[in-house]
């Protein structure tokens, strides 16, 4: 019941355990399916599945019937031009970290948008190339095909220039990734990309930007620096630019510093008042046409020896094996997150798996046609949303824009310097290295997200991003298990005049009853914390249940010795010791096993309250606790090992005469108990309560004596209000 204007509710219910409730509430009775029952049910084929597959194969469906020409064209096609002229320039920069002619760039901003806008189910991603992808493949590419030497002895590479080598190289890598891709998607493994944390992808960006930096530093300088890859390249890279640095082509240098230095203060200016501006300007654009004016009319080329992009020379597609894994999931991650971004911002839905799927036929189609792999770059998605782009007609038109440059203009854009396009990708960079203002917030807030960060970002820049990409993982795995093995468990106590329990270190207004302890374990309990859980349980109660035990038990045994032996007599007034000798506590340690079981009193003509002073002189701890209630609502799951476990230690805590009650269980945890045999004699479904004050309440009616003395004349606050408000 709640009071109407009133911020309180009272409740007024029956206390219940897990069997009160089962008997009082009748449960629906659900079947569980089968392993094969699941398999059955994804091949199972009829009309209406088949219509609904066909359709989540094919987005455009769906959002195309809803498309408002009037409202959404004009805001398209603004956001297309925009997009494609920022396209056409990404693709040529980007180009050359993938170590291949710039030309080829142009391709990947094309092919693999016309596919996705057909498969996709994003509205407002741009698709193209991402320079985390390029530089991956272009260490692919450098290994395979490399600046100087040989290259590696591959069929098909007969008759080939070293530039068709690595566009072909490059075109297979792209093919092998989209097959996993595609592979990923039509298994339903979409999940895999949510082992990738926000913390692990910003770190593995940032290393992935300090490369593509120190790669574009031979562009700027002018500068012959073959490429390398595998652990340390770029060490080896930094080594070979300061070594050559007094050959520095002066003008690549003023070319790439003017550009930066414009570009950069035109796109600072394009944050500040882009609620102002219609659409960004488009200042890459525009200094690469000035440059290549300016390259033209001075003849840079001949001068003073700029390198200029060669025209692109289209050959029959030819497969070859190299491992595309990591590119794979990397390139569905980050558009993935991005899709997501936008998808929350404008309200609709995006499907992981059909994203897979959309990527991997976009990265094959374009493969064939020499493109390289695609993803998604931040700058181009977010200039193809903020200028008012509404579906994937926006990004068609970017890819027609990209297709005019590429057939009609292109030859414009052969004197263009490579300094030229080395500068726009720097600038581009912003984004990336700027998230190392991340690393101070991190270790404020998460220590362990801070480490998982710093080792990707530093295996990324030193082993390469695969191998980066590896050891991220894996120290992210690894503090996930930690934080899972090391949880933080805590004693809890009931917060004055509610039925709310916390943790008691954290407040002061609480009630502990005398004899009590509520434990809580935050985390699932497995084989690897068991261990751990038994010795936070055990400094949480202050004694180890196991010694107790067998010092009870070890106890009782010198009582019978004695009592045999005539030493030791009951009398109404107790045990008396009859004899004059001291009487010393044996030291036999045979048939262990006997002090582990339940205590046992017979043949004794009493029975034995610890807490009191034994005779003949025998000790034992004297314990004050006698109820133990874990809170078991943060517990997940147990597996076979922490069932094991838990039956031990709930059973010595038993046999020392501590009532042991579990509340708030998951239903299919304790379902998981009654299926592994885990109720005996000692332990009984009848110590698991449905919350915590239930359990409570059971002990204070059980133990009254052991009421805290503060709340027995509250009115307001004590658990004896409580007790009576149930029973009435």
């Amino acid at each position: 019941m709640q009071r109407v204007g009133a911020k309180q509710y009272l409740v007024a219910r029956a206390l219940y355990s897990e069997d009160s409730f089962a008997e009082e509430h009748e449960k629906v009775c659900r079947p569980h399916k089968t392993t094969l029952d699941h398999v059955k049910q994804y091949f199972k084929c009829d009309a209406k599945r088949a219509k609904n597959t066909a359709l989540s194969l094919l987005p455009i469906v769906g959002w195309i019937k809803i498309y408002r020409i009037k409202e959404w064209l004009l805001n398209d096609i603004v956001s297309g031009v925009s997009t494609g002229l920022v396209a056409v320039l990404q693709g040529l920069a980007y180009c050359l970290l993938a170590s291949l002619p710039p030309w080829y760039g142009l391709f990947s901003a094309f092919f693999p948008v016309v596919i996705y806008f057909f498969f996709g189910t994003s509205r407002h991603i741009s698709v193209g190339p991402f320079p985390v992808l390029c530089l991956m493949i272009g260490s692919v590419v450098t290994r395979l095909v490399p600046d100087e030497g040989p290259p590696v002895n591959i069929t098909g590479f007969e008759g080939l220039t070293r530039d068709e080598q690595r566009v072909l190289v490059a075109s297979s890598v792209t093919f092998l990734t989209g097959i996993m891709q595609l592979a990923m998607g039509v298994l339903q493994v979409g999940f895999v990309v949510m082992y990738l944390s926000d913390t692990l992808v910003s770190g593995f960006t940032t290393a992935a930007a300090i490369h593509i930096l120190v790669s574009q530093l031979k562009f700027v300088l002018g500068l012959q620096v073959p490429g390398i890859s595998g652990p340390l390249a770029i060490i080896y890279t930094l080594e070979i630019i300061f070594a050559k640095i007094t050959s520095t082509n002066v003008c690549d240098v003023v070319i790439a510093l003017v550009i930066m230095v414009v570009v950069f203060i035109v796109k600072e200016l394009n944050d500040r008042f882009k609620s102002k501006l219609p659409v960004p300007i488009p200042i890459e654009v525009i200094m690469t046409v000035i440059a290549c004016g300016v390259s033209y009319a001075f003849d840079f080329r001949v001068k003073y020896g700029i390198d200029s992009p060669i025209a692109p020379n289209l050959h029959i597609f030819k497969e070859t094996a190299v491992e595309a894994f990591p590119m794979a999931i990397v390139g569905f991650a980050v558009a993935f997150s991005v899709a997501k971004v936008y998808s929350v911002k404008h309200d609709y839905t995006i499907d992981g798996n059909q994203e897979l799927i959309a990527f991997g036929i976009s990265n094959i189609f374009g493969a064939s046609f020499k493109s390289f792999a695609a993803s998604t770059a931040l700058s181009r998605s977010a200039v193809q949303e903020s200028t008012g782009g509404k579906t994937q007609i926006a990004g068609v038109l970017s890819a027609l824009i990209v297709m005019i440059v590429t057939l009609a203009i292109g030859f414009l854009l052969d004197p263009l310097p490579k300094s030229v396009l080395g500068a726009v990708v720097i600038v581009n960079l912003k984004g990336m290295l700027m998230q190392v203002r991340e690393i101070p917030y991190l270790w404020r807030r998460d220590k362990p997200d801070c480490v998982v960060w710093l080792g990707t970002c530093i295996a990324s820049i030193l082993l390469g991003l695969d191998l980066g990409l590896a050891v991220g993982l894996g120290v992210e795995l690894i503090s996930v298990i930690l934080r899972t093995q090391f949880p933080r468990c805590s004693v809890l106590a009931n917060i004055r005049g509610t039925d709310i329990y916390k943790d008691r270190k954290d407040y002061t207004n609480i009630i502990e009853p005398k004899g009590v302890i509520i434990f809580r374990i935050p985390a699932p309990i497995f084989f690897a914390n068991i261990e751990f859980f038994r010795s936070k349980l055990t400094e949480a109660v202050g004694f180890n249940p196991l010694k107790v035990l067998r010092k009870r038990n070890k106890a009782l045994r010198m009582i019978r010795k004695l009592l045999k032996k005539g030493d030791l007599q009951w009398t109404s007034k107790g045990f008396l010791n009859t004899s004059f000798q001291p009487i010393t506590e044996s030291e036999d340690e045979s048939n262990m096993e006997e002090l582990d079981m339940s205590i046992d009193f017979k043949d004794l003509p009493v029975s034995i309250d610890w807490n009191a002073d034994l005779p003949a002189n025998i000790s034992v701890p004297k314990l004050d606790l006698h109820s133990l209630i874990l809170d078991f609502a943060a517990v997940s799951f147990l597996d076979i090992s922490a069932l094991k476990g838990l039956k031990t230690m709930l059973k010595e805590l038993i046999r020392i005469e501590v009532d042991v009650y579990i509340v708030a269980c998951d239903p299919y945890i304790l379902e998981k108990l009654h299926d592994c045999c885990f109720f005996d004699d000692e332990i009984k479904p009848s110590i698991f309560f449905l919350t915590l004050h239930d359990a409570m309440v059971h002990v204070l009616e059980k133990h009254p004596e052991c009421e805290d003395k503060n709340t027995q004349d509250d009115t307001n606050s004590g658990f004896k209000i409580r007790i009576r408000t149930v029973r009435s």
